[in-house]
């Protein structure tokens, strides 16, 4: 309230006081509580005493300010909300209720399964069951969607909560394999197979010794469990939900990207402590909107895709993409996991948000379609988000930040398992801040960019370095949607400081490698931006295990002995880094890392600041310890112990 007081005051409006809580008490009063209840009655008037019996039909009534309180049970509906709030302060809340566990599915759950062949079960079911949206009529497609040469639905068959594996023959049901690039062989033999009519959908399933009927058998008939279907719908807070089992689209940049929950091109969300998963592709979308181009490409394979999605951008900007309009989302503490394209994807919707505290894990696990947008987290557009504090792992590709991300800081995160890399960032030309981060598996950083600033991070994998003459990105005015101007990727302009890069205890050179083309390369440490053509600015970097530095840096901390790598061990919910860091690395010239320090992007003529514009000091270490200031210790932790706690 005092907040309240001294805004008012600071415009020079003089209210009486009585005044002022006589306004905010009628606010509150105006402010209502519904109830959902499975044993209430949408025809009640969502008393706590009289509950309706879908969220749907509290949506209907909510207003701005108003607060949905969603009770124990499962609610099988795509929750549509008419309408948003108006403000941070008068937002509309859907909310589990404390201490109970409110599920939102975009399934049902299907009996009257028929025995076909020993283990196959066969379900007939009417194209009515599934109204206007078939999922197991529509085929996913999209711009850079690779389907490995066979059709794929955006339905699913679930047996007690667990997947099977769609395949294109009913073969491979009656006799199923298990399936190439699986991390699940077993699991990839329970297998569904479907086909249609004009009257009926037909369901076949390989559910081994389990009766169907007398297990929970459910499939995907929704497109989404949580999503506006105009843009616009503001100031919405998502909370505490089980949201889980969607036939999600392809969420192609240059598309609408519709999530298992979604943003719909809004402003002000907040998604928070739900646990999300089992989409057919996308979690959590802060997406893009239909009107600005829907799969421009494939619609138009005339011009390629950078041509295509460049005009896209011109057009959001026409049709309003502005801080005033679109972002400013707040994803934080979610479970999300077993989505098949990614964990949190969003093109040109994410701006100036923030993504924290999420786990974020089995993504992209059947590895039955491919395609050029998936990963935990996939960001177009990412101008000013903080992405916090994350753990990604089993994910394909950890993070991706992909064409413009400029004032976005990546710190804190464990990354560990990712079978491509942890980290990718494509066509940015900076100002962008990577510090703090454990990035642990085999590749650690996959760099197509320019302009980055990398400090106090631990990469235990290679580091692959290549330009991207072929394609001219944008950059944008100082934390803004303004275009400032498009440039091609020729590598380089990065910094690096205080860093540990740990080798495959190979000799110098060990585990280098390039490709046809003779400016990309691969391996352990700095080494592989020597060819990059702009210089780099290091300092206070450590290299361990034959990982080498760059041809130019001076006073490089090399430990060409040490060859062992650190050991993360998972105990519950709990992590762990256990490691000797080594009494040398004290000896690392390192220096605070500032703003003044890094100094400016080459290409976009900015300072490495935090994303509201104030000045970046790196002072805390991975946990938020207090760093000290004249030498900091090298890499994510400050005076680290042999085991820390990094979850």
């Amino acid at each position: 309230m005092n907040g309240i007081f001294r805004s008012v005051i600071g415009r020079g409006v003089k209210r009486p006081v009585s005044l002022l809580l006589l306004g905010l008490f009628s606010l509150a009063a105006s402010a209502k509580e519904l109830h959902v209840s499975i044993n209430g009655n949408d025809g009640n008037d969502g008393s706590s005493a009289k509950p309706y019996r879908s969220i749907s039909a509290a949506a209907v009534v909510a207003q701005p300010g108003d607060l949905i309180t969603v009770h124990e049970g499962t609610y099988r509906e795509r929750v549509t909300p008419p309408r948003g709030g108006e403000s941070d302060s008068r937002r509309i809340v859907y909310q589990a209720a404390p201490g109970e566990k409110a599920v939102i599915k975009g399934s049902e759950a299907i009996r009257g399964w028929k025995p076909f062949l020993p283990g196959v079960w066969k379900a007939t079911l009417p194209n009515t069951f599934f109204g206007a949206y078939n999922p197991y009529r529509d085929l996913i497609v999209g711009d850079w969607f690779t389907d490995k040469g066979r059709p794929h639905h955006t339905g699913e068959v679930y047996l007690n909560g667990k997947s099977l594996w769609e395949t294109n023959l009913l073969e491979r049901v009656l006799h199923p394999q298990p399936m190439s690039g699986s991390r699940d062989a077993d699991g990839s033999t329970y297998t569904w197979f479907c086909e249609s009519d004009d009257q009926n959908t037909y369901i076949y399933a390989n559910f081994h010794d389990k009766n169907p009927n007398a297990e929970l058998v459910e499939i995907n008939v929704r497109d989404s469990c949580f999503y506006p279907d105009q843009p616009g719908r503001n100031y919405i807070t998502v909370r505490g939900f089980y949201l889980s089992q969607a036939a999600t689209q392809w969420a192609a940049p240059t598309a609408e990207q519709i999530g298992l929950i979604g943003t719909h091109w809004s402003k002000g969300w907040i998604i928070e402590n739900n646990v999300i998963s089992d989409s057919k592709c996308v979690g959590i979308s802060l997406g893009k909107d239909r009107k600005t181009g829907h799969n421009v490409w494939i619609n138009d394979p005339r011009k390629d895709g950078a041509t295509h999605y460049n005009e896209v951008i011109l057009r959001a900007l026409e049709a309003g993409w502005s801080r005033e309009n679109i972002g400013s989302h707040v994803v934080r503490n979610n479970v999300i996991f077993n989505c098949e394209q990614a964990g949190i994807v969003g093109s040109l919707g994410a701006v100036f948000s923030q993504i924290a505290n999420n786990h974020i894990y089995n993504i992209w696990t059947k590895r039955q379609f491919t395609g050029a947008e998936m990963a935990g987290i996939k960001l177009h557009g990412a101008i000013d988000v903080v992405i916090a504090h994350n753990r990604i792992h089993n994910a394909g590709r950890g993070m991706w930040m992909d064409w413009m991300a400029q004032g976005t800081r990546i710190t804190g995160n464990l990354l560990y398992d990712n079978s491509t890399d942890d980290l990718f960032v494509e066509v940015d030309h900076g100002p962008f801040v990577v510090d703090n981060n454990l990035f642990l598996s085999p590749l650690s950083l996959s760099d197509m960019s320019e302009g980055g600033a990398y400090a106090h991070n631990l990469m235990t994998g290679r580091i692959l370095s290549r330009p991207e003459p072929r394609r001219s990105t944008p950059y944008h005015k100082a934390h803004s949607t303004a275009l400032a101007g498009l440039n091609s990727t020729m590598g380089g302009d990065d910094r690096f400081y205080n860093n540990i890069f740990v080798g495959n205890g190979a000799p110098a050179g060990g585990g280098a490698e390039a490709d046809a083309d003779p400016l990309r390369f691969g391996g352990y440490g700095l080494w592989v931006y020597n060819h990059r053509e702009y210089p780099l600015q290091t300092g206070g970097n450590v290299y361990m295990a034959g990982a080498r530095a760059w041809f130019s840096e001076e006073g490089a901390l090399n430990l060409p002995g040490t060859n062992l790598k650190p050991l993360l061990v998972e105990e519950g919910d709990r992590v762990y880094l256990q490691w000797n860091f080594g009494a040398e690395l004290r000896t690392a010239a390192t220096k605070l890392v500032t703003t003044e320090l890094l100094g400016k992007a080459k290409i976009a003529g900015l300072a490495y600041e935090n994303a509201d514009g104030s000045r970046l000091v790196i002072d805390r270490d991975y946990s938020g310890k207090k760093r000290n200031t004249s030498a900091p210790f090298a890499g994510p932790f400050e005076d680290p112990g042999l085991k820390l706690k990094v979850w």
